[in-house]
């Protein structure tokens, strides 16, 4: 693992991180010759799954969906 004085990272803080980031290598960091902190990429997740499609198969139809929802006397009925 790479070391670095802590007052070379705040002169390079950016270029220090896209390092990391890119190299996926930490970098110590030390102040007076002692270890301070760790920079380190962040760790890989697994990846959730996304919205879309989340509830298939959850739902249920109860009756069947192309038949009128009221029998034909029920709409002359309502148009009177």
């Amino acid at each position: 693992m790479e070391a670095m004085p802590v007052s070379k990272f705040k002169a390079t803080c950016l270029a220090v991180l896209a390092r990391v980031s890119r190299s996926g290598r930490p970098i110590l960091l030390t102040r007076f010759g002692k270890p301070l902190a760790e920079i380190a990429p962040p760790r890989k997740t697994a990846a959730r799954p996304g919205w879309l499609g989340s509830m298939k198969g959850r739902g249920v139809a109860a009756d069947d969906l192309t038949k009128p929802a009221l029998e034909p006397e029920a709409w002359a009925a309502l148009r009177d």
